[in-house]
Order: C-alpha cells, then sequence, then structure tokens
C-alpha cells in the first residue's frame, strides 16, 4: 500500500470584543471571556480525545503509526494559559515518538503578504514556543492556510527547512499527480508536499454528509481507495485541521471509532502512516512545480481570495500594513503583540462576501453577522491601535494605506 502522510492543523484566533470609537479606548480589543469559552468547548469536544486517540495508535505494539501536528502560536499561547492539560497531551505525544512539530507563522498570521521582516519575525517566534514547550526544532514548514507560491519556497529553504507544504491545486499541478514529491521551481534542495485534496476531504468535509454518494464512509471502503492508488502514486499526503474530530464532524457521526480503525485497517494491510521528514527522507522528488501566483487551500478558488477577494479585505490588510513601521518604532511590546494578533488570517476571513457554498462555511466559523461588520470592528481597533502609537511615539503616524509588497493587489 502506497504510505500515508498525516498532518494535522490546530488552531485558534484572539477574537475581537465588541469595539468602537464610542467605547472606553485602551482596554484590551479582545474577548477574552469568549476566547476562553470557545477554546474550552474545542479542547472538551476535539483536542483531548484526538490527542488520547493519537496517543493509543502511537503506542499500539508494533505500531507504524506516524502523525506531523501544525499548532498555531496563539492556540500554543491560549491553551497554555486556561488548558494546559492539553499541552501535557502534546507533549506525550511528542515523547512517544514520531509526532512531528511542524514550524508555520506564531499568529497564523497573514504576514507573507504584509514584510519579509515582519514573516521572519513570527517564524522565529513560532520556532522558540515549540523549542521550548516541546524541546524539538521544526524542519518542515507549514504557512498559514497552506498559503504558498514559489517566492516562499526559496525564502523557506534560505532559512534551511527541509520542506514545505501546499495544496495539490490544478494551477500548481499542471495535470500531474499530487501523490509524489516535488522540487519547488527555483529551489535545490527542499522538497515540496502535495495535499490530496480528494481524500483528505472525504474525512474532512463530507464523511457525515448523507447527500454524499459515498456516505455512510466506511474504514474499509476508504482503504480500497487507498489501496487502488498502488503503483501510481508514492505518497499520499493528507491534511486536514485536527478539529475535524469532534468539532467539524461531532462524535456522534463516528468520525473517532472511523479514524481509530481505518488506521488498523491500514496497518493490517501492510501500509504506514509517515511523518513529513519520514517521508522526505525516503523519497526523491519528481521534477520541479512552479506557482508563480499565490495558492492556498481554502474555498473553491484555493487561492488568495478568502482573505483578498473584496474591497473590504484589502482595505483592511492595507490598514494594518500601514503601521507595522510605527508599532514596531514605538518600543512597546503590548502594542506589537496588538498588532501581530491583527495580523490573524480569521479577521480578513470574517470579512469575506463570497456566497453559496463557501459563503456558508465563511458564515459557519465567524462570530458576526455581516462581513461589514467584521470590517468596521477591525478599522475601529486599528485606529485606537494608531492612536495608541502616536501617544507613544512622539514622531506622529500617518494613517495613509501604503503598498503592501507581497499581496500585488
Amino acid at each position: 500500500m502506497t504510505p500515508i502522510c498525516l498532518y494535522f492543523q490546530l488552531h485558534q484566533p484572539y477574537r475581537l470584543r465588541p469595539f468602537s470609537f464610542f467605547d472606553d479606548r485602551g482596554t484590551g480589543y479582545f474577548d477574552d471571556p469568549v476566547n476562553r469559552e470557545i477554546l474550552a468547548r474545542v479542547a472538551e469536544k476535539c483536542y483531548r480525545p484526538a490527542t488520547a486517540m493519537l496517543e493509543k495508535l502511537a503506542c499500539a505494539p508494533g505500531c507504524s503509526f506516524g502523525v506531523s501536528l501544525s499548532i498555531s502560536g496563539v492556540l500554543l499561547e491560549q491553551l497554555t494559559a486556561t488548558e494546559p492539560d492539553v499541552i501535557e497531551g502534546f507533549r506525550r505525544l511528542v515523547r512517544a515518538g514520531r509526532t512531528e512539530i511542524l514550524a508555520e507563522t506564531s499568529h497564523h498570521s497573514l504576514a507573507w503578504l504584509i514584510s519579509s521582516n515582519e514573516f521572519l519575525a513570527q517564524l522565529s517566534l513560532h520556532r522558540r514556543l515549540v523549542q521550548d514547550l516541546f524541546g524539538v526544532t521544526p524542519r518542515v514548514f507549514r504557512n498559514t492556510e497552506l498559503l504558498y507560491n514559489d517566492e516562499l519556497a526559496r525564502f523557506i529553504e534560505g532559512l534551511g527547512y527541509e520542506a514545505i507544504l501546499a495544496d495539490g491545486v490544478p494551477a500548481l499541478l499542471e495535470g500531474r499527480s499530487p501523490d509524489f514529491l516535488y522540487r519547488p521551481a527555483g529551489t535545490r534542495q527542499i522538497l515540496l508536499f502535495l495535499r490530496n485534496d480528494r481524500l483528505s476531504d472525504d474525512i474532512a468535509f463530507r464523511f457525515s454528509d448523507r447527500t454524499w454518494a459515498d456516505w455512510p464512509l466506511t474504514p474499509a471502503k476508504y482503504v480500497g481507495w487507498l489501496k487502488a492508488s498502488s503503483g501510481r502514486a508514492e505518497v499520499l499526503n493528507l491534511f486536514m485541521d485536527l478539529e475535524t474530530f469532534g468539532e467539524h464532524q461531532w462524535k456522534d457521526s463516528g468520525i473517532f471509532e472511523f479514524f481509530e480503525r481505518l488506521a488498523q485497517a491500514v496497518e493490517r494491510e501492510g501500509g504506514r502512516f509517515l511523518t513529513v521528514s519520514e517521508a522526505a527522507a525516503r523519497l526523491s522528488p519528481r521534477g520541479a512545480l512552479s506557482s508563480p501566483g499565490l495558492v492556498s487551500w481554502a474555498d473553491t478558488e484555493r487561492d488568495v481570495s478568502a482573505w483578498q477577494g473584496n474591497e473590504l479585505q484589502r482595505d483592511a490588510l492595507r490598514a494594518i500594513a500601514a503601521i507595522e513601521t510605527p508599532v514596531k518604532a514605538a518600543g512597546s511590546a503590548a502594542l506589537l503583540e496588538d498588532w501581530r494578533r491583527l495580523t490573524t488570517s480569521d479577521h480578513f476571513y470574517y470579512m469575506s462576501t463570497k456566497r453559496f457554498s463557501d459563503g456558508e462555511v465563511h458564515e459557519y466559523f465567524s462570530p458576526y453577522e455581516s462581513p461589514y461588520e467584521a470590517y468596521m470592528r477591525f478599522m475601529h481597533v486599528v485606529a485606537d491601535l494608531a492612536r495608541r502609537v502616536r501617544k507613544a511615539s512622539p514622531a506622529g503616524l500617518s494613517l495613509r494605506a501604503s503598498a503592501i509588497p507581497r499581496a500585488k493587489l
């Protein structure tokens, strides 16, 4: 059976509290009670049982189960503060062996669209946090929402990472299969892992959809699909949110039982679950792939439009990018942390005005009544942050929108 490379993303943002020009200023921008409530719910429904499931699989006698996790820095901070036992669960997984922690931006941000310096700073922050909590140094990079292009791959290779993840979008593959390793165009050593979107989404999105032609999905049926790839694939990259288990797909759907039985069935058939680094050490690239434009794993388009598809989103990114230099020049750790939390991709995702199935997904995750409300709350916060920067920095601050070097809007 073709080896399986299994990767899970974990993230929860700092959501904004209701804020306007008429509110008391300087009292905090983030809705701490709501954030704690949501985190406690997700920890109970997903993180604890999912981590226990992965630990059971990883520690089973004679089992070859391996998994890669990408945990945003903002989630690690929140868990450390209010749900520390979840962090300990991750530690047990790492200590058990064959659980790899991947690198990403500390604030699950759109920093790659803002500036190289900030992007590098957030990579460094995340790396130090992972080292402090788990005693490991990530060797593989996964950008926020799998945002990827050629320039990013070259940048990441220059930092010494051995592999980078992206989605297997048609524009990137140009008719080739995502089930092989590739070399990003213009690089020499770094490897490119591409998500098999069909097999990943069969679990992450379609598992409990009773209108799906293949419902109900059983371990035997899924193993049959995996075995069908033998001879025409070298690795099957299954990338999805860990929140698939218990949060997006509820426990009573049978998702936990399905996945545990699936892993056991793969083992019986002689298959293996590899970490990204293990797969990188075993396989060689099948040529180069080029992506001059940005691609992602979000929405039908699988590009940057989930966060920059309308003028509200573009204006919000211009506004936050415009105050990067003054915020950093102010020399305040509190101002800088507030600013970095505003670079988190979720804020811009909530401003999407897409319709149909993509719009339904955006609405599901958004805490706002409308994209316009999300935009207005965000911009009120940015304006107040700018006011605080002016107060802290005698030289003053211009709020005029500046060019955004990497967005190319």
